[in-house]
């Protein structure tokens, strides 16, 4: 049995069609129980490697856009905020301008009436002097001449008299 083992031995015909038998039909049964599911196997594998490539380059590909949608972002939010800045400050620039403006309207305004309220104080003190001085005048040119004289002429006659004095002071 051990005999086609020996070296030199010759070599059986139908040894041969055992053995060829048998391997076709091992070839046969790995086929059918290994061959199809490791192919499917490495098929499914292959699948998902090609998907995963797949997925992970759209990922790249989201990833980069929306890093260039939040640089667009920054970029526009950073435009926006030196325009606020900006429009902020020339508002208040032209705040201030009113500012200025306005207090130096109020106070040439407040130095006219000042002025007007002085003036108006003057002319009533003059008046006011004017009566005095007639009133005075009357009373004491009464007694002097013992007799009374016309208030309208009296009043005439201090009225020039305080012009010409009033002349005199203002030059």
């Amino acid at each position: 049995m051990l005999s086609h083992l020996v070296v030199g031995a010759g070599l059986y015909f139908g040894d041969s069609i055992f053995y060829v038998v048998c391997f076709l039909l091992l070839m046969w049964i790995v086929k059918v129980l290994a061959w199809k599911p490791v192919t499917k196997m490495m098929q499914d594998r292959a699948d998902k490697i090609s998907n995963d490539i797949d997925s992970a380059e759209s990922s790249r590909n989201e990833a980069a856009d929306l890093v260039q949608k939040r640089q667009t972002a920054l970029a526009s939010s950073r435009s926006e905020a030196q325009t606020i800045v900006n429009d902020a400050k020339t508002n208040g620039q032209q705040q201030r301008e009113q500012i200025v403006t306005q207090a130096q309207t109020d106070a040439q305004t407040l130095k006219q009436n000042a002025q007007k309220d002085i003036e108006q104080e003057r002319q009533d003190a003059l008046v006011n002097a004017r009566n005095d001085v007639a009133d005075l005048s009357i009373e004491i040119a009464s007694k002097i001449i013992q007799r009374e004289l016309k208030a309208d002429d009296q009043k005439a006659l201090i009225d020039s008299y305080i012009e010409g004095l009033g002349k005199q002071h203002e030059s």
